[in-house]
């Protein structure tokens, strides 16, 4: 049988909500027949994903406690002008950790409105200590539980600077337990907090980490996050990551172009022996270090670890997410294909079966997603 969420529902097409108590709580929300997606405003994070009017969000992780700022992290959230810390002057003047696109407020440009199969809205942010602008765009499918972000990043500094971009999409309970499970196209990879100048040494391959010499399997967590950052390499035309939760029948996946992010990494978290976050996450670098260290380290595997925009130069990138119903016997993923405006993904082979059965292939109509 193939599976495919057409319609779930008849939702009103398109609104943007906004709430008058603080900036906090403002946001802007994209309705179609089959899903629902919610943008922080303050921020920018893509905090709500889920199925109809009230189902299981998967993005449902915050920030929270005494490090936690203003706004939180949250959801799916953009590091930009890095991926990690700054350098010691860098923040002394300020510069946060992941870079300013998740601590300022976001301006609505467009609010959601239909066009042609979709709802669409725009954003942009201004960062000032990085001298960087982002204009996004995000469309969510009116017939299927799918979204794309296109996000332009200007350079409007009077000279070139290098930089790195990473999407941050957070998993947490309910739809993370300990029977979640992560499936990837990730290959090459290291250790990625392993001491400088050679963290790749030894090399693992996905699903594969190291803690203490001995493997570990990062597609499951359950009470131990450590290894709990972990960076592969790609080698497909596009890159792809799912998250499924089986006893709750739901997936999550993303899927992206590997020329615009071609780093995949695992960040998992756990306290007090239960899972409380899984990054799924995907950038242009793999090293969380200042740009001293990066410039100096260059690449990894062949990949490079920063990208540079010249004055004025403008790079945009795309990826796209989605929700899909899944039986409660689903045993993972073994590869998703995408061509001819559809997705096909398909389950994982399992041991003394010769091949995954084509009738429990997943498939979606979702057009063009990389315009």
């Amino acid at each position: 049988m193939k599976r495919s969420l057409s319609t779930i529902g008849l939702v009103a097409a398109a609104s943007a909500c906004w709430a008058a108590e603080t900036i906090d709580y403002e946001h802007i929300l994209l309705k179609g027949d089959a899903a629902q997606v919610t943008i922080a405003v303050d921020g920018g994070a893509i905090a709500d994903f889920h199925l109809g009017s009230d189902g299981l969000n998967p993005l449902s992780w915050k920030e929270e406690g005494e490090a936690a700022k203003k706004p939180p992290w949250r959801g799916h959230f953009l590091c930009l002008d890095r991926w990690g810390e700054p350098s010691a002057a860098e923040a002394k003047n300020g510069m946060p950790f992941h870079g300013e696109a998740s601590r300022y407020l976001w301006n609505v440009t467009g609010k959601p409105k239909e066009v042609g199969g979709s709802v669409r809205a725009e954003m942009t942010v201004e960062l000032p200590l990085a001298g960087l602008a982002v204009k996004r765009s995000i469309a969510l499918s009116k017939s299927n539980a799918v979204f794309t972000v296109r996000e332009e990043v200007t350079n409007t500094n009077k000279l070139g600077r290098v930089y790195a971009m990473v999407q941050h999409p957070t998993i947490a309970p309910p739809f993370l337990d300990e029977t979640t499970v992560i499936d990837a196209n990730g290959r090459k990879g290291f250790m990625t907090y392993r001491p400088m100048p050679n963290p790749e040494d030894p090399p693992v391959t996905w699903p594969q980490a190291l803690k203490d010499g001995e493997p570990v399997n990062v597609r499951f967590l359950t009470d131990d996050h450590d290894p709990n950052v972990v960076s592969y390499t790609l080698d497909e035309e596009y890159g792809w990551y799912v998250a499924y939760n089986a006893a709750r029948e739901l997936l999550l996946g993303y899927i992206w172009k590997s020329e615009d992010y071609p780093w995949l990494i695992d960040w998992r978290w756990a306290e007090n022996g239960k899972p409380m976050a899984r990054g799924l996450e995907f950038g242009t670098t793999a090293l969380p270090w200042p740009f001293d260290v990066l410039v100096a380290k260059g690449e990894i595997f062949g990949t490079p670890l920063y990208e540079y925009l010249d004055a004025g130069q403008t790079a945009a990138k795309s990826y796209a997410a989605f929700l899909l119903e899944v039986p409660k016997d689903y045993r993972g993923v073994h590869d998703i294909d995408y061509a001819d405006g559809r997705i096909t993904i398909r389950e994982r082979l399992v041991l003394y079966e010769l091949a995954a059965k084509p009738d429990r292939d997943l498939v979606m109509d979702v057009g063009d997603l990389f315009q």
